[in-house]
């Protein structure tokens, strides 16, 4: 008794201390896309290159007012008194605040106020809208929008993970245990164990990100919250059928408690290793939110592990055969010897179905299943627009749409170029050559100590090609330039224009003083001086959705391989984990092609971000093969003492309701992923929960033992069960069904 009261102890004390973290996540963490990018990105280069040019990192906000009729003198007037007392009254705004600029059209007008980009950013935005609504004269509507805008709209959506998505997520789980085993106590035991392990994952992982060995984000945190309850609960239902079995055949709760860990410890470890294995995968990644998910997900499997090994199993043995109330289990070895003998119930019942007529019902799912895959040609997962990303209201998106009304459409966001001063009107012809480009102006040049602080007369536009700069010139060090797109930043029309320019400017559009370098060098030092680089939010998102492509195409293929090698070695066979991964890829495929014609023909999505696909691959492949895991290690046991064929009837029957439980229980944790109005989470909740139920109901429950049927006992080559070295079903005619 001492040993599992001390585990108790050692979870609780722990995770006590972790609780509190979950409202200090925001310290450590950042929704900024460009803190996400390669250090070799063209966007991530001329980031760094901005602290050389700006005095602060504050993050600008564009203001647009408008009015159904032109903008009178005095009320132009009102605005800018509005403007000039914010830095006293509102808390985070910068003094170099520009006027505010009436359109030609004389019915909007618009100023750029830099904000602090702390963690209280999204106070801010909402400070500086309510004060100049406050003050704006009768029928002005004033909208804050620009990059500050969209990343407090970020930061307001990811607000409810702590609260809102976890209460949604437990809340599911617990009423789907409820029903599953008709007792109060044991869902929350279940449900404790998982809470215990999120608030230690959620410990370590801060502290971690605190350090500085992996970046946190707000769908990081989401994705943990939602992997750890998910994965825990899960491996807690496994544990918690072998101990319920367990305490049917033993009157001793501690004799079960160790039978029933070591019947669990294999398959749980199995799983979570292939999990861990997959989620590791990303560190591959060029996006650094997509490798730190890998070992921050990874941390969290780690726990859901040690916590349904070791302390789910001392809660237990604390209540014993109490903790399954009113539902006792009582001691009846006779009662189980002949339920093995002949197992009994929906499961098998329908595993003898599937002995009968398994080669039309592999067939007939597999069709169906392909057949779900031409919906992957409505998935367009080539990225979606900043404005886009939070779903529901968005006074930023808002903002945006009124802004390229009245004013080029990249207005609050340029193109950010840095470019060696030689070339400074050779690159603004470059630039204004381009249909894209409304408007260049100089913003600093590099000071004789190597720095270049904005002045407040610094920013200087330039006129038509081939008129003289009226920005003064110097021999030595970098400018920078801003290109105010016609088009709005986040739009393809912009990135297109991006592109362009950069092939332009690499392609000799800046070769004064450059020796030829081109766009996107990579060096460092007098080699960065050198080159002629393009940033800004629309170089962001082209340079983010560039690497989520490449990651997809290298990643992929590491995952399958790794998992493939991993079961190789668990089930001793080379046949079986071919068939498990290859109808595992086939059901994602399903999944991804059902997702992409909901998308796009019932909720009226824009796309998809790049990364959707590569996360839902790894989700529903590493955790699908979960279930396969659970299901095939049983199948094992049970072949090596019945023969093939019995054993694919038996490991059915016998994991059956475990494993749709369990199935259930993941897709609900992941569908509380839809409560935050975050484009890429909502999505990731349908394509990962569809995907699991897919798995569940369809390829782990009829296609995957249908097809091992047929194949027979072969699915074990070229271990000894092959051979007919397992029970009396192995032998020469156990592959064929009489």
């Amino acid at each position: 008794m001492l040993v599992p009261a001390l585990l108790i102890i050692v979870w609780v004390g722990v995770g006590g201390i972790g609780g509190p973290y979950f409202g200090k996540v925001s310290e450590v963490s950042s929704n900024d896309q460009t803190t996400y990018l390669p250090s070799s990105a063209e966007a991530t280069l001329v980031q760094e290159r901005l602290a050389d040019f700006r005095d602060s990192d504050a993050i600008p906000a564009v203001v647009v007012a408008t009015k159904d009729t032109a903008f009178s003198d005095a009320e132009l007037e009102t605005l800018a008194d509005a403007l000039d007392s914010l830095p006293g009254s509102v808390e985070g705004v910068s003094d170099d605040i520009s006027p505010f600029i009436p359109s030609e059209d004389g019915l909007a007008a618009q100023a750029f106020v830099p904000l602090d980009s702390g963690e209280n950013l999204s106070d801010h935005v909402n400070a500086l809208g309510d004060h100049l609504r406050d003050a704006a004269p009768s029928g002005v509507t004033v909208q804050v929008t620009g990059p500050a805008g969209f990343t407090a709209d970020l930061v307001n959506g990811f607000a409810g993970i702590d609260g809102l998505l976890l209460g949604v997520a437990l809340i599911a789980v617990f009423i789907i245990l409820v029903i599953v085993y008709r007792s109060l106590l044991l869902p929350v035991a279940v449900l404790g164990t998982s809470m215990m392990a999120l608030t230690v994952a959620l410990l370590v992982n801060w502290w971690l990100a605190k350090w500085g060995v992996f970046m946190l984000s707000g769908q990081t945190q989401g994705i943990l919250f939602i992997l750890v309850i998910g994965a825990a609960t899960d491996y807690s239902l496994l544990y918690v059928s072998r101990y319920r079995e367990q305490l049917r055949l033993t009157r001793d709760k501690g004799e079960a408690t160790i039978r029933a860990i070591r019947g669990s410890i294999e398959p749980i470890l199995a799983s979570g290793g292939t999990v861990i294995a997959g989620l590791l995968c990303l560190l591959l990644s060029g996006l650094k939110s997509n490798s730190s998910l890998g070992p921050v997900a990874a941390v969290g499997i780690v726990f859901s592990m040690l916590a349904a090994l070791t302390l789910l199993p001392a809660i237990l043995f604390a209540f014993g055969r109490a903790a399954f109330w009113p539902r006792r289990p009582r001691y009846e070895p006779e009662v189980v010897a002949e339920e093995h003998g002949m197992p009994r119930g929906v499961w098998a019942r329908l595993a003898a179905w599937i002995r009968s007529h398994h080669r039309p019902i592999w067939i007939v799912t597999t069709l169906a299943l392909v057949a779900g895959l031409f919906g992957a040609t409505h998935l367009d997962a080539s990225g979606v627009a900043q404005s886009e990303l939070v779903l529901g209201v968005s006074e930023a998106r808002d903002g945006q749409a009124a802004l390229g009304e009245h004013f080029p459409g990249g207005s609050g966001s340029p193109a950010m170029v840095v470019t060696p001063s030689g070339s400074l009107q050779q690159t603004a012809d470059t630039l204004l050559d381009n249909p894209g480009v409304d408007s260049v102006a100089v913003v600093a040049l590099d000071a004789p100590s190597g720095t270049a602080p904005v002045t407040a007369d610094g920013i200087t536009a330039f006129g038509p090609p081939g008129t003289e700069p009226s920005a003064p010139t110097v021999s030595h060090g970098d400018v920078l330039l801003q290109a105010t797109l016609t088009d709005a930043a986040d739009s393809d029309a912009a990135q297109q224009t991006v592109r362009e320019l950069r092939e332009a400017l690499a392609s000799g559009g800046a070769e004064a003083d450059s020796g030829g370098a081109g766009s996107g060098s990579t060096g460092s030092g007098d080699a960065l001086d050198q080159a002629t680089l393009v940033g800004g939010v629309t170089a962001t998102a082209i340079d983010t959705n560039d690497a989520s492509i490449h990651d997809r195409a290298l990643i992929i293929p590491i995952v399958l391989a790794v998992i493939l090698v991993i079961l190789m070695m668990l089930l001793r066979s080379i046949v079986a984990p071919i068939i498990l991964i290859a109808t595992t890829v086939l059901s994602f495929g399903t999944a991804l092609g059902v997702a992409g014609w909901m998308f796009k023909h019932v909720f009226d999505f824009p796309g998809a971000d790049p990364a959707v696909p590569l996360y839902s691959f790894v989700f529903l492949v590493a955790l699908g093969i979960d279930y396969n895991i659970f299901l095939m290690t049983r199948v094992r046991e049970e072949s090596l003492r019945h023969g093939t064929l019995e054993g694919i009837s038996r490991g059915l029957a016998i994991t059956g309701g475990v494993i749709t439980s369990a199935g259930l229980v993941l897709a609900a944790t992941f569908a509380a992923l839809s409560v935050i109005p975050i484009l890429f989470l909502v999505q990731i909740a349908f394509i990962v929960a569809f995907g699991v139920l897919l798995d569940t109901f369809i390829v782990r429950s009829l296609l995957v033992p249908a097809l091992a049927t047929d194949i027979g006992r072969a699915i074990w080559w070229p271990s000894r069960l092959s051979r007919g070295g397992g029970g009396a079903g192995s032998g020469p005619g156990s592959a064929t069904i009489a």
